[in-house]
């Protein structure tokens, strides 16, 4: 019996920068009234995930960072699990020398070196403020993440994945979109957020249902009883998949749920 679901948020749930669906939106509610815990896992920025959860209107606590944060409703931290400052310092070292953008994500804030169209198209719709300023200006600590972006050209991402997992084996690094690379903690994984929550509510893996749709998100899926890929997801993810269903544009998650769960969404 599924008592817990977690999933992750831009292309599973949510289509990039647009609305939930309307039968998406009545799931939801029904996984509430059949008492399932909905936890949203995701490599978004807290502050940008709040919104969401209020949408959905969900109270569950927050799994974001990749992991790296967890906090309830009344904004508690349950768990956190930082990039090492000296590595931060480094990795801004090497972002600079091969100019490279990244977002600094410091205190749950986001600082950039450059105003630039890369910034505003990931901030767009998320309900993110952001500062522009040089990071030598800035206390190095607290960071929750760095994200490097080539919004051009995805196997550029994939090299510097490669070559920073080479590097940095102790981190957590991963492409988390064709054109994403997110460098945290090694003790940032969504399977670890899961397995927190989980084990806080005692609930067993095999009643834990996962799903997502990019590679970030494999472990994801593999943290739970059942793990499932969207029908849009990458071809990594799918392999480790227990489930492949629909897409985000066809409302995969509701299908999974109507498989999984044994109710089908009025």
């Amino acid at each position: 019996m599924i008592k817990m679901i977690a999933t992750d948020i831009d292309g599973t749930i949510l289509k990039w920068g647009l609305d939930f669906s309307p039968k998406l939106l009545k799931c939801v509610q029904e996984l509430k009234e059949n008492g399932i815990k909905l936890v949203l896992v995701t490599g978004r920025m807290h502050c940008a995930t709040i919104p969401v959860a209020k949408k959905l209107g969900i109270d569950t606590p927050i799994i974001s960072y990749q992991g790296g944060l967890i906090k309830d409703f009344n904004n508690k931290t349950l768990y956190q699990r930082n990039l090492p400052n000296n590595y931060a310092k480094e990795i801004i070292k090497w972002a600079r020398k091969n100019n490279i953008h990244i977002n600094l994500c410091l205190d749950d804030k986001l600082y950039v070196e450059h105003d630039n169209d890369i910034v505003k198209s990931y901030t767009d719709g998320k309900f993110i403020d952001y500062t522009v300023c040089s990071f030598d200006d800035l206390s190095i600590d607290n960071v929750n993440k760095i994200l490097a972006i080539d919004p051009q050209d995805p196997d550029r991402v994939t090299g510097w994945v490669e070559e920073l997992k080479q590097k940095y084996p102790d981190l957590y690094i991963v492409k988390s979109t064709p054109y994403f690379c997110e460098i945290g903690s090694g003790e940032a994984k969504k399977s670890l957020g899961v397995e927190f929550l989980r084990n806080m509510w005692g609930i067993k893996k095999e009643e834990v249902l996962t799903i997502g749709d990019q590679n970030n998100d494999i472990d994801l899926v593999q943290a739970g009883g059942i793990g499932v890929a969207m029908g849009n997801g990458t071809p990594e993810l799918k392999a480790c998949a227990d489930f492949i269903t629909d897409t985000v544009e066809n409302d995969g998650f509701v299908k999974a749920v109507e498989k999984f769960v044994n109710f089908k969404v009025r």
